[in-house]
């Protein structure tokens, strides 16, 4: 787990070293080991380096082969490295870590190296002799790739503020992406709400020669959805057990001490357990604590602790530490989120603990239907009849729920009721807005033109294929290309390795998503929290942590915005309505009616618009 940066083009033997030390520096949390750099004719890297697989010099980045033609960089781990290097004859490795084998996989087989490797990365390799830089990042998007490209010049980086840093990069708010952050906590890959930055998108490689960009997939969501051979339900819950086990066995590789985040939900007991199950020694575990009792797990943690005999360390969190926090907390999100916050308070007590590793239940809801949009969905899929009532009438009865109901649960009702079809593509994004379009056109000073989500995410033919799927898988398709990749996961890299903790998740293991998303919907039923998975589990997971009511990790937002994070968040309501992308009336008013306990306004539309004008401020961002 590292940080990259480099650039390239005729600036790198002029300003290279100067340059790429300041991106770098920018990103010394991320790899407080070593740090390496390159500059050369051409191309300029960089690499700060959290010493995970082989702690030795011999590991340091970059890497050579060689010949010295060819150089990499590289962010993350790939748990399948020594099958990989088994199948490399006449190689010469200089250490014993993955970044060495990665190398050699591509010198071998090229681009296609990339389908051989499992695990989490976005790495740079140059080629010296043909000038040729090439890109990739895995399948889930867990690691992120930003970059900007102007004429012969490439800059690419594992976070925003690195490319900022180059002094390359313009900082210009991206105003047509606004829209979309209000609606969907963030925005969606290959976006971002940087002008002309993008993000290297989830299971693709690009290739950049002399000013020429190639960008490619090489797997993706879509492609996954065909049923698996005839099994029984006892057959497929025993098969999705044996490859959750492998996965977080795979995730157990590390030469430094690893531990687990327990909230004490489904998920993150069903990690601990099987880690419990195929570890030689005691799991660490980390749970946050609350003395709001609505908001507190540590009985359910602290059960799953004494079950497995974990070492336990809960951590209690009270608004006082936390404000006393946030301006840290804050300067660690690297692209602005609704979202975050609460992976940052468990990274820092985990890593100040001694732990460089930690697993995450991160993904679980996902693949097995945990949250309430799956039920939604499908109960809309299901009301076939009314769909085939004229789009006029049905929105017409939204309109009038929405009058005698004005709140943002009818306010969303309202515009599934207008949706001419009830496909995946039209229904989905509906259920994960923040705003309403409505509340959007008043907030902007200047209407701005939105495209359907997922037109930047999938091609026609791509989602014609996702509208094939089963219904649910249909959802985990939705969630995982969005709002998991694009708020869940990016926040807890960043928030992560703003601790320098490098965070795994094992339920997003290609094998074991390609393999959940193939099953009819009879074998994911709703009847109960997660069946599938708890079935899977078995004897591993108490029965009355299983059927208690879900809570989520959540902290108390709407009180303390009111109380003790008002002054703060007041602030920076007052600086961004004056801002001129803002209608300030708007936004004022906004502001008060969450205060006047207007049931429209959620806390985190309120959270939003402070932590986009913090970011702002922050990265001095022109808008």
């Amino acid at each position: 787990m590292c940080g990259i940066a480099g650039f390239t083009g005729e600036q790198a033997p002029k300003f290279g070293q100067e340059r790429i030390l300041a991106m770098m520096d920018s990103m010394r949390h991320r790899g407080p080991d070593a740090q390496g750099s390159l500059v050369k004719e051409g191309i300029a890297l960089g690499q700060r380096r959290l010493a995970i697989i082989d702690l030795s010099e011999a590991a340091r980045q970059p890497i050579f082969d060689q010949s010295g033609r060819y150089c990499i960089i590289y962010n993350g781990e790939v748990y399948n490295f020594k099958e990989v290097k088994a199948k490399l004859q006449g190689y010469h490795f200089n250490s014993n870590s993955d970044t060495d084998v990665i190398l050699a996989a591509y010198i071998e087989w090229g681009p296609a190296c990339v389908e051989l490797l499992n695990g989490m990365f976005a790495f740079a390799i140059w080629d010296d002799e043909k000038q040729e830089l090439f890109l990739a990042r895995d399948r889930m998007g867990i690691k992120p790739l930003y970059y900007y490209k102007q004429g012969q010049c490439l800059v690419f980086a594992s976070e925003l503020r690195a490319l900022l840093a180059s002094d390359l990069v313009p900082r210009t708010l991206n105003r047509s992406a606004l829209q979309e952050y209000l609606q969907y906590y963030s925005v969606n890959s290959p976006n971002t709400l940087l002008a002309d930055v993008f993000m290297l998108k989830a299971g693709h490689w690009a290739l950049w020669r002399s000013g020429d960009w190639q960008c490619e997939p090489y797997w993706s969501l879509s492609d996954i959805g065909h049923a698996p051979p005839e099994q029984s339900y006892e057959e497929i819950c025993r098969h999705t057990r044996e490859l959750l086990s492998q996965s977080v066995e795979k995730r157990l590789l590390s030469d430094v001490p690893l531990g687990a985040f327990l909230s004490g939900g489904i998920d993150s007991s069903a990690i601990v357990a099987l880690m419990a199950e195929v570890s030689d020694q005691p799991v660490n575990t980390f749970s946050v604590t609350f003395s709001e009792k609505a908001y507190d797990e540590s009985p359910w943690s602290e059960m799953m602790a004494q079950k497995y005999g974990t070492v336990h360390h809960p951590i209690p969190l009270d608004p006082s530490d936390f404000l006393k926090d946030l301006p840290e907390a804050l300067s660690a999100m690297d692209h602005p989120s609704g979202d975050g916050l609460n992976s940052y308070v468990v990274s820092k007590v985990t890593r100040e603990a001694g732990i460089t590793v930690a697993l995450s239940g991160l993904g679980g809801d996902e693949l097995f239907g945990g949250y309430p949009v799956f039920k939604r969905y499908q109960k809309l899929r299901q009301m076939n009849l009314f769909y085939s009532v004229p789009t006029g009438i049905r929105s017409a009865i939204g309109k009038s729920v929405s009058g005698v109901y004005n709140n943002h649960k009818t306010a969303r009702l309202q515009e599934l009721l207008s949706i001419n079809n009830n496909q995946f593509s039209d229904l989905y994004p509906v259920f994960r807005k923040i705003f309403d379009p409505v509340e959007i056109q008043g907030l902007l000073a200047q209407s701005v033109p939105s495209s359907p989500v997922f037109q930047g995410i999938f091609t026609p033919k791509e989602l014609s294929q996702i509208n094939l799927f089963p219904f649910m898988s249909q959802v985990s398709v939705g969630e995982m290309s969005t709002y998991t990749q694009n708020v869940l996961l990016r926040d807890t890299d960043q928030m992560g390795m703003a601790s320098s903790l490098e965070v795994r998740v094992p339920f997003f293991d290609h094998e074991l998503v390609e393999y959940v998303l193939s099953l009819p919907d009879h074998h994911k039923p709703m009847s109960s929290p997660k069946k599938l998975l708890v079935d899977a589990m078995g004897e591993l997971l108490p029965e009355e942590l299983v059927y208690r009511k879900k809570m989520g990790f959540m902290f108390p937002w709407t009180e303390w915005i009111r109380t003790s994070l008002k002054d703060f968040c007041e602030d920076h309501i007052q600086t961004l309505s004056e801002r001129t992308f803002i209608h300030a009336p708007s936004l004022l008013e906004t502001w008060q009616g969450f205060l006047n306990h207007n049931k429209q306004t959620t806390w985190i539309k309120i959270w939003m618009l402070v932590v986009l004008e913090n970011w702002m401020r922050q990265n001095q961002i022109d808008a």
